[in-house]
């Protein structure tokens, strides 16, 4: 079976003035329950016998995940939990006289990855590749200065802006909202300031 592959279009993200490309795999989702049945076929062995199996090693992934392990399976990968601040709660900060939280505050909000390297040479082997299509950088009829006023007017009643509400606001698409924010928020004459980092970044009205 082949799998297509999609040549993306992403900012110019290094002022050359020219668009950069970089290539992505059309996914075609498989549910559990044939992946279930393939293992099933495929192992010989009993669908509930796989379903058993998956079942109990998310449970304790889950558990150990929990409790402050790293855990790794072989051919497969290694997972831990990712913890943040509560969707509800600002980001805290080692600023003095910024305000700070407690544990209460603090939740998982995620699971990290990182791939066995067999599992990722299985995969390339296996693979056999097909031209699929091409993807577009979305544009924006908004010129730069009506972005920033939608972002200035958003942040008026709101008490921070992320940068899914920028691309809901501005039409960009994400990688251009996220590169756009973060050079507004390096310039004070925007009015935009960002706090946190990474995935916990936001912005806020600049004081």
């Amino acid at each position: 079976m082949y799998a297509k592959y999609i040549k993306q279009e992403i900012p110019d993200l290094n002022g050359t003035g020219r668009t950069q490309a970089y290539y992505k795999m059309e996914l075609t989702p498989k549910t559990f329950e044939q992946f279930i049945s393939q293992c099933a076929r495929e192992g010989k062995m009993e669908e509930a016998q796989i379903l058993g199996v998956l079942t109990l090693v998310s449970e304790k992934l889950a558990l150990c995940m929990a409790e402050g392990f790293s855990v790794k399976l072989n051919g497969i990968g290694t997972f831990h939990a990712k913890l943040g601040m509560r969707s509800d709660m600002l980001q805290d900060a080692f600023e003095e006289g910024e305000p700070t939280h407690n544990a209460k505050s603090i939740t998982v909000t995620g699971v990290s990855f990182r791939a066995d390297p067999d599992l990722i040479d299985t995969t390339r082997q296996k693979c056999v590749l097909v031209k699929g299509g091409v993807s577009r950088i979305r544009k924006t009829k908004l010129t730069l200065e009506e972005r920033i006023q939608k972002a200035h007017e958003y942040l008026e009643t709101n008490m921070f802006m992320r940068v899914p509400d920028y691309v809901r606001l501005t039409g960009l698409s994400r990688p251009s909202a996220t590169k756009e924010l973060r050079q507004l928020a390096l310039n004070p004459s925007s009015g935009i300031a960002s706090r946190g980092s990474r995935s916990q970044k936001y912005y806020v009205l600049r004081k």
